[in-house]
């Protein structure tokens, strides 16, 4: 997709590290409005690049006074007025404005963490729309303050500890909020964001994914010559199926999709998914089984990160095989391989400046992201890489994809294999956790669950513990049981379960799977933890 084809105003986030940021483009995306997250220490003619009307600086965990903390480029403000882009910083985006053009920055008397209410002191800009004395709850993240402000810039609000809550400058269109407006802590956060950029920026709205339906079609056939053939690496999961769908729309039969078989899908997987395939989709796949190649090059390893660069290796190394196979028989080989890569992949494998490392820290090596080897000899194509989960499932409803497919929950590309944390060759551990994780999602799905739950599956833990079954003493394996609830999978809050549901799930588990003796849940929210366990 080109963002230079959407028929929306550009708002653009450059990113200094906040865990909220991703939620920023979010918001803005739920307002009809297009919105890209890229680097904070991106070059000017990256940022320019994209024609924003409106550029948001981000939160981040830094300090302006830090060494070398990120800021925006030289030339950044001249370009901005010159331009006539409107700038909004938020919480460390707002001290960065102040300090960069001539306020000052110190370490707050009395630091300011989490809800907090503030007042109105002038109904202009951006809270145009308040009255002076308007209270309201936001959610603020700081402990530096904003004691001086850069000439023009006036305060329009204060929280209830008298510190600085939202400043501007009319006249040079910048504009500053200390606290969050787009998280759910904040309340009236969205009618901010709504009101700054609709009224005070006059951004219109043309964010659509009929939009990105047309465009990306568009985009595969411009990139795709006449003759040329492509490969899709089908994954059993939503996204790579949404892709091939909508790469089969636009070129047909000269799309050849292989579902790989490595070893590490879920109980009956492989059929389950075929069947679908074949049956609801019409898709053009070949099954290749290559479970002995990958779990003979896993064996031993128990680093995650390590995990996933073997396998994304080694599922490229096998799409090259498949090409050569297709090169033989049609006397062409193929030159593109299509991946259902979305923005979170590329938010979490790409991550924040400031950590001395040429992009922000990753999260994980998404094996479609940072996994792949530098050597592949297929060209990329990834219809779906500035989508969000909720936007793709859109997109599918669009292509007739069936709503039961689009409503699976997401599985990771490196499959089970980092669901057993350690060896997944060791024992049988692959096993257990195919049985144990069958017995979850089936019992979810009886209880009328699945559809209000983002993501459930069960984890093999690498350790043991002592029981008591058949009046004998065991001493056997632990799984975890993990389910939450998300809209983009950028964040995510632990599912509550009933405790007559979770007893009756964890007997089903010790009675029916050999092997295992105790079943522990996870009740952490993503941050700070990640949804997966690795």
């Amino acid at each position: 997709m080109d963002p230079k084809a959407v028929k929306s105003d550009l708002v653009l986030i450059l990113d200094y590290g906040s865990q909220y940021t991703h939620l920023i483009t979010r918001r803005i995306r739920s307002l009809n409005i297009f919105s890209l997250c890229i680097s904070g220490t991106s070059s000017l003619e990256t940022i320019t690049s994209h024609n924003p009307k409106v550029v948001i600086l981000s939160g981040g965990p830094h300090s302006v006074h830090s060494v070398n903390s990120p800021t925006f480029p030289s030339g950044f403000v001249e370009w901005a007025q010159k331009g006539g882009i409107f700038v909004l910083g938020v919480c460390y985006g707002l001290q960065l404005i102040v300090q960069k053009l001539g306020g000052q920055v110190d370490v707050g008397e009395r630091q300011e963490y989490g809800r907090m209410e503030i007042e109105v002191e002038k109904n202009l800009g951006i809270f145009g729309n308040k009255k002076v004395g308007n209270k309201q709850v936001v959610w603020m993240s700081h402990g530096d303050e904003a004691i001086k402000l850069p000439d023009g810039f006036e305060v329009v609000a204060r929280s209830q500890q008298g510190a600085v809550a939202a400043v501007e400058n009319r006249e040079m269109r910048f504009f500053g909020l200390q606290y969050h407006p787009e998280v759910t802590h904040s309340p009236e956060g969205m009618d901010t964001l709504r009101y700054f950029l609709f009224d005070v920026c006059g951004v219109s709205a043309g964010w659509k994914i009929e939009n990105v339906l047309d465009e990306e079609i568009k985009v595969i056939n411009d990139t795709v010559g006449p003759e040329e053939h492509v490969i899709c690496a089908l994954s059993g999961g939503v996204d790579s199926t949404v892709a091939a769908t909508l790469v089969h729309k636009a070129i047909g039969d000269r799309l050849h999709c292989v579902f790989v078989d490595n070893g590490l899908l879920r109980y009956k997987e492989r059929e389950r998914v075929m069947e679908t395939f074949e049956s609801d989709l019409h898709l053009p796949v070949t099954c290749v089984d290559a479970s002995n190649e990958f779990l003979s090059k896993l064996k031993g390893v128990v680093d995650p990160e390590m995990k996933r660069k073997i396998i994304g290796k080694e599922f490229i190394s096998i799409f090259d095989a498949f090409a050569h196979e297709l090169e033989q028989k049609m006397g062409k080989k193929p030159a593109y391989l299509v991946q259902g890569t979305l923005y979170p992949d590329v938010i979490e494998s790409c991550p924040p400046p400031g950590s001395g490392r040429n992009h922000s820290h990753t999260i994980k090596s998404h094996h479609n992201v940072g996994g792949l080897p530098k050597d592949m000899k297929l060209k990329l194509i990834e219809p779906l890489k500035l989508l969000f989960k909720d936007e793709v499932r859109q997109l599918g409803r669009l292509l007739s994809v069936p709503d039961a497919f689009l409503k699976r929950h997401p599985f990771p590309g490196p499959g089970l294999a980092v669901r057993v944390l350690g060896d997944v060759t060791e024992g049988n551990a692959l096993d257990i956790l195919r049985q144990v994780d069958e017995i979850f999602i089936q019992s979810i799905k009886d209880a009328g669950l699945y559809d209000s739950i983002w993501q459930a599956f069960a984890v093999f833990l690498p350790v043991r513990s002592v029981g008591v079954q058949g009046d004998q003493r065991t001493h056997s394996h632990v799984v975890a049981l993990r389910a939450v609830t998300s809209q983009d999978g950028m964040t995510a809050d632990w599912y509550y379960f009933e405790h007559k549901f979770l007893d009756d799930v964890a007997r089903k588990i010790c009675n029916r799977v050999r092997g295992v003796n105790r079943i522990v849940q996870d009740i952490t929210s993503k941050p700070p933890s990640t949804i997966e366990w690795e």
